[in-house]
């Protein structure tokens, strides 16, 4: 039995959990879409932080054998790669399925139906083989989430089907977006012992490994059967009130993101946290305790649900955006990163001639100005700088702000990592491991309630 406590982070992008130990170590960590039914959306990253941690116990397992040991690294690797493989394309069938059965409940006429099933069968194969290539040890997902690779490889496939069949694209993007929601609306984690016993069987294959195929059978058999104890969860986020748990066991965004910065990185004293709904500008004191914020506005300009809409406008994934802004050669103004009315400049400027990755490093620079303004009212830059939330990913965001950071605050101390995304679960495990009656976050909510206005919003999360 392993006892753990539990941080999640309920945004309205993505919702991650954390894992952490009774010695305040991250043992899992898991993420996914935010979805319609946030509690299905909650139980999901759940889940993938326990497979997280079960990886971690398999991990130490083979390290510790005598026989696998130093084998241990290249075993785990073709492994995690392996399993994720698997979850990928047990997602595909089910999306290639829903696809299918949306298009026979539109009761199209047989010659039209049949090339329809033509191109869903060839998409999918292709979606398939290409899945394949993806996924091998050392390889860098070129997103987390299901959705984002499956939009991109599914557009791509159905433009160039559509070349070769009778059949509608927007027909095709049509029974695609109707089939994804539902793909998104089911959890695949449950899996988890067939898709590591698919993954087993791909490693026997290799020559390495043969000899100790029930050696990792049996490893594989002790993890997934190991159960955890949770004693406290803690839910944070932009829909934590959703969340079945008691007032003690709710944080706010402020705080959690406060303390889980100082967690990753000590010394920082400034984080800045773009998120899908909004950005916040937080500064913190030694102990990882909030001392002042500020908050953009109910409007969602310059986060994540911004780029998704420019992504949506531009039919790429949101994952596509960054790289593409960094091959800009010049960066085009844009007057508003209004959500309402970014589709009609964007429609404009490329009318005008305007490249799309000229015009993309407009707008990711836009944005950073944007978190630079509430940077500056929350008290600025000092110390190190930590940069959290989902848009931390965008690379075209993170070199837009060190060049912005180091022009108005000078050379300094920029933490930006991979995991920022985690930031938030890892202060609300925190908060459920340190703080299991509420009382610090109720501290700190009072000593913050002089700066509610501040924040200009009514429904001000602290």
């Amino acid at each position: 039995m392993e006892c753990c406590y539990i941080g999640i982070d309920l945004g309205s992008t993505t919702t991650k959990a954390v894992f952490l130990d009774e010695h305040e170590h991250i043992i899992g960590r898991g993420i996914t879409n935010s979805r319609s039914n946030y509690e299905l959306a909650c139980q999901v990253a759940r889940e993938e932080a326990e497979i997280d941690a079960r990886f971690g116990l398999l991990r130490g397992k083979l390290e510790a054998s005598p026989q696998i040991g130093r084998l241990a690294e290249p075993l785990m690797a073709i492994l995690a790669c392996t399993y994720a493989l698997a979850q990928h394309l047990e997602q595909l069938r089910a999306l290639h399925a829903e696809c299918r059965q949306l298009a026979l409940a539109h009761a199209l006429p047989a010659t039209e139906m049949a090339s329809v099933e033509r191109a869903l069968d060839t998409i999918f194969a292709a979606l398939e083989r290409q899945a394949e290539l993806d996924f091998f040890p050392g390889s860098a997902a070129a997103s987390d989430f299901f959705r984002d690779l499956a939009t991109s490889q599914y557009l791509k496939q159905a433009e160039q089907v559509t070349r070769e069949l009778p059949v509608s694209f927007d027909r095709l993007v049509g029974l695609f977006d109707a089939a994804i929601i539902r793909v998104e609306n089911h959890s695949f984690a449950g899996l988890y012992r067939d898709y590591l016993d698919f993954a087993a069987r791909r490693v026997a294959a290799d020559g390495r490994f043969a000899a100790f195929a029930d050696e990792i059978a049996a490893a594989v058999g002790d993890t997934a059967a190991r159960r955890f104890n949770v004693l406290n969860i803690v839910g944070t986020g932009y829909g934590r009130l959703t969340l079945p748990f008691a007032r003690e066991q709710i944080r706010s965004e402020i705080l959690c993101h406060g303390l889980g910065a100082h967690y990753m990185f000590p010394r920082t004293r400034s984080v800045l946290d773009i998120g899908g709904q909004d950005t916040k500008a937080i500064q913190i004191d030694g102990n990882g305790l909030v001392t002042g914020f500020q908050m953009n506005d109910r409007c969602a300009a310059g986060c994540g649900r911004y780029l998704g809409y420019i992504a949506d406008e531009m039919s790429i994934g949101v994952h596509e955006l960054g790289p593409l802004a960094m091959q800009s050669t010049k960066t085009v103004k844009i007057n508003s990163t209004c959500t309402v009315f970014a589709g009609a400049e964007l429609r404009e400027l490329m009318a005008l001639g305007e490249k799309r990755e000229d015009i993309l490093a407009g707008l990711h620079r836009a944005i950073v100005l944007r978190a630079m303004s509430l940077l500056a009212r929350s008290g600025g830059v000092s110390s190190e700088f930590t940069f959290t939330g989902g848009v931390a990913r965008n690379q075209a965001v993170t070199s837009a702000l060190q060049k912005l950071v180091f022009e108005n605050y000078g050379e300094m101390t920029i933490n930006i990592s991979a995991d920022s995304i985690f930031t938030g679960a890892v202060g609300a495990a925190l908060f459920a491991k340190r703080d299991p009656k509420g009382v610090m976050a109720d501290l700190e909510v009072s000593k913050l309630a002089s700066t509610r206005a501040a924040c200009g919003a009514a429904s001000c999360p602290v």
